[in-house]
């Protein structure tokens, strides 16, 4: 039987009594082989927050999803974004990506269109909380396409409300 380095080197430590700390990555680091991510979120709308679906800020709020693809288009129908509590959004038309493109997918009301990059909710609730949330991303299939996790405190340093999490 083999025995795996890290584990070798942490008995080893501990048999000769000097202290090792291994540091397992976060499961919200881990990359998917996947050419569609989660960009970046907008997860505090500017101003008051407010649901109200004839003067609220809702649609201020959104996540942006990028094709990373270097030359295959993707189409977004029957993806599926959701955060840590279950609010769920499922892209149920065609929305295509062709290769660098990006969507940005708002809260409230509007029209989608591909020339303007954005799908709109159709819902007037905020999705992303702003203390924190994890955010992730399934591809139509059922397997993940990207998972970020984020804090106010810890993930937005400059505390404007949008973190980036891939460029």
């Amino acid at each position: 039987m083999r025995k795996h380095p890290v584990i070798a080197a942490a008995v080893t430590a501990v048999t000769t009594g000097t202290l090792a700390v291994v540091a397992a990555a976060p499961a919200q680091a881990a990359e998917y082989q996947s050419a569609l991510k989660i960009r970046g979120v907008q997860y505090d709308a500017p101003g008051s927050d407010s649901n109200s679906c004839a003067s609220g800020n809702t649609d201020e709020e959104y996540l942006t999803i990028k094709n990373y693809s270097s030359s295959a288009t993707i189409n977004l129908k029957n993806y599926l974004v959701k955060d840590k509590t279950g609010n769920r959004f499922l892209f149920t038309a065609n929305h295509y990506l062709q290769p660098g493109d990006y969507v940005k997918l708002r809260g409230g009301h509007g029209t989608d269109s591909d020339s303007r990059n954005v799908v709109y909710r159709d819902n007037c609730n905020f999705m992303w909380n702003n203390p924190g949330d994890t955010i992730y991303l399934y591809k139509p299939a059922g397997s993940r396409s990207d998972v970020h996790a984020y804090t106010k405190s810890g993930s937005d340093p400059d505390r404007d409300g949008y973190i980036r999490f891939h460029s």
